[in-house]
């Protein structure tokens, strides 16, 4: 009997593709495969690949000839390399250049550029989506945008992100939210890297209207990255209530104290936050983008994107509404409870990894 080998190519690795690789990486070595994973070393420092019982080399985030070699020296002896990403993609296809080895992709998330940039974007979408055998994608949108840019075979791919850790035994939310500085005054959560597309700044718009209440809500926002300093001066110069606490491990538990978890990005596919939130029946309110309708249906107060008006409002109806917060939170429990668990999701892309390899009958194990 002889194994299926993979290669798992992630580039930066954003905390959502780092989740799904891990999750992946242990899925699949439970169940006979033999996993390597390609990653910076930073990012195998933050999630511990080889604890997942695979191996990992060390490959960094650049096209350069010796980043690729190096990439290819991985992937010899691959009867599927899957990369994450649409630099991993791109890289990838260049270190399988002239090999039989069928490439996957995962187009976790939709990126964003302006002038000169948006067409290399375009070029690297092209790119990426060509090289591959199968390209899968979180959202209806993505498919589209993959076939769009040529595209051989495009398909829907449910990821589920791996739960969070459970609270610790006797985890006292108003602890946490005392900490937080939240005591007697709502709480409102949301997380993600400080980047333009995620709308932190129309987060910070809409505060300035809910501030007015009595008492008045707590914005605490999760995340790192450039835009921090640009944010800080902005709370600071309108005296907003809102705390930037960078990235934190433990965030699973501040959004399980918080009143309403924000979601008011430009673009998501399965959200980590919103699946986290659903799961602990936190009311959610979100930007009606990407693939959150089809991940949170009604089970979240919408709004459109950019619009810091309609969002205050529905906070502070929310807030002033707990019989409906309630309706949400019973509504997301629901809701999450039909999503595919990290097993379906595993053998899914088994089955993917399956069909490409094309393994005799009794030569695989599954």
């Amino acid at each position: 009997m002889s194994q299926l080998r993979t290669v798992q190519v992630l580039g930066g690795g954003s905390a959502g593709s780092s989740a799904h690789v891990g999750s992946l990486a242990a899925g699949l070595v439970a169940r006979g495969v033999r996993v390597t994973v390609c990653a910076p070393s930073a990012v195998d420092r933050a999630h511990d690949f080889t604890a997942t019982g695979a191996r990992f080399l060390p490959v960094p985030r650049r096209s350069d000839p010796a980043a690729v070699a190096a990439l290819r020296t991985a992937c010899a002896g691959a009867d599927v390399v899957h990369a994450h990403g649409l630099h991993a993609a791109a890289r990838t296809a260049l270190a399988l250049s002239g090999r039989a080895v069928p490439l996957v992709m995962t187009w976790h998330t939709r990126r964003y550029a302006e002038g000169a940039r948006r067409q290399i974007l375009h070029l690297l979408e092209r790119r990426a989506a060509r090289a591959a055998a199968v390209v899968l994608a979180p959202s209806s949108d993505l498919v589209d945008r993959a076939r769009e840019r040529g595209a051989r075979d495009a398909r829907f791919a449910a990821l589920a992100v791996p739960h969070p850790r459970p609270c610790p035994a006797g985890v006292d939310e108003g602890k946490v939210r005392a900490e937080l500085g939240a005591v007697e005054r709502p709480l409102l959560m949301a997380v993600g890297s400080l980047v333009p597309h995620h709308g932190f700044d129309v987060l910070l718009d809409a505060a300035r209207v809910w501030r007015c209440l009595d008492p008045v809500p707590l914005l605490v926002i999760a995340g790192e990255v450039r835009d921090r300093g640009a944010l800080q001066r902005r709370i600071r110069d309108e005296a907003l209530p809102v705390t930037l606490i960078g990235s934190r491990d433990g965030a699973g538990e501040l959004l399980a104290a918080a009143d309403l978890a924000l979601l008011p990005s430009r673009w998501e596919g399965r959200s980590p936050l919103a699946q986290e939130a659903l799961r602990a029946g936190v009311p959610l309110v979100a930007t009606a983008v990407g693939g959150l309708p089809e991940l949170v249906g009604a089970a979240a107060a919408w709004v459109p994107y950019g619009d810091a008006e309609a969002l205050a409002r529905t906070v502070v109806r929310l807030l002033g509404d707990p019989a409906e917060r309630a309706r949400f939170a019973e509504a997301g429990r629901v809701q999450a409870a039909g999503w595919p668990t990290e097993d379906d999701t595993i053998a899914h892309v088994l089955s993917v990894y399956d069909e490409l390899a094309q393994p005799l009958a009794t030569g695989r194990v599954r």
